[in-house]
């Protein structure tokens, strides 16, 4: 099957449901991507660095393995390989294939991956950046109901024009979250079986096609009082972009770092960046969008 994601043509043996599929006629010749299944060497990656029990690298590759559910073997960010382990669900193979391989996959491509969301503004998009938990799917969501077309969840992948690429168009929420966003979970897919955590499908017209990056937030995990917005200016801009890409050991073993820190200088030097704190009680998501809104506003 023939899907669309990121920009690419991905031919995959595994249903990809997250993805946009193609229409029937195209030819598989034609795929950037390729995923299949097929045996892989348990004991790590010939030749390649071990990063961690789980965990090897080389120039050309990174080998994965996700215990419980399978081995995934990515290579030259044309291929994925996954070696399932035995009985496990579609849904688990795909949270892991779509996550942490698929974000291998695009730094191989010589792209900058963020760890957050991106949300078309205008002709141009803001990325909500932070660690696991901060609140990234929240915000996005947020957006979304407001009319917002949201470009990426999770996962973005940003060019050397320093514009984000489309990705999967779902936000993935926690039930508490879409309890808390009033959203109905009876119909959504669950990431895994037994996961309350759920595929919402987004609202994606407008959001097809890449676009320049001009705001990053930076969510802060450390509550104050009030809600504030603080510009991050000078030499301090270039931290919290590299402290917040996606997966960052990946980088170490495929000799991918110089790249890295030259994508993240580019956007750096392009973008009105600042970090959000959200109130320690009375949280409101409507007025953080608000507060985001009004900054963007006013640094245009």
């Amino acid at each position: 099957m023939l899907y669309t994601s990121y920009g690419l043509v991905i031919a995959s043996e595994l249903a990809l449901p997250e993805l946009i599929a193609l229409p029937e006629g195209r030819e598989e010749a034609e795929a950037d991507v390729r995923i299949g299944f097929g045996a892989i060497a348990p004991e790590g990656l010939a030749g390649g660095e071990q990063l961690g029990p789980f965990l090897w690298a080389s120039r050309d590759a990174l080998w994965l393995h996700i215990t419980g559910v399978a081995r995934f073997l990515v290579t030259r960010g044309r291929e994925i390989r996954v070696d399932p382990e035995a009985g496990i669900d579609e849904e688990s193979l795909r949270t892991f294939l779509l996550g942490s391989a698929f974000g291998a996959l695009l730094f191989q491509r010589g792209l900058l991956v963020l760890h957050g969301n991106a949300i078309r503004i205008g002709d141009q998009c803001l990325v909500c950046a932070g660690p696991s938990g901060a609140g990234k799917s929240t915000l996005a969501a947020g957006f979304m109901q407001r009319g917002y077309p949201i470009l990426a969840d999770d996962v973005v992948p940003v060019d050397a024009r320093c514009r984000a690429l489309p990705g999967f168009p779902r936000i993935k929420l926690w039930r508490d979250v879409a309890d808390y966003l009033a959203i109905d979970t009876a119909g959504l897919r669950r990431l895994r079986p037994g996961f309350e955590k759920f595929n919402l499908p987004v609202v994606t017209d407008g959001a097809s096609e890449p676009l320049p990056i001009r705001w990053v937030y930076i969510l802060n995990s450390e509550h104050v009082d009030a809600l504030r917005i603080d510009p991050i200016q000078g030499m301090h801009r270039f931290g919290p972009l590299y402290k917040n890409t996606y997966r960052m050991r990946f980088l170490n073993g495929m000799a991918l770092k110089p790249e890295h820190l030259k994508l993240c200088g580019q956007l750096a030097a392009r973008i009105h960046l600042a970090r959000i704190t959200r109130p320690r009680a009375n949280f409101d998501l409507d007025t953080m969008i608000d507060a985001l809104l009004a900054d963007i506003a006013a640094n245009p």
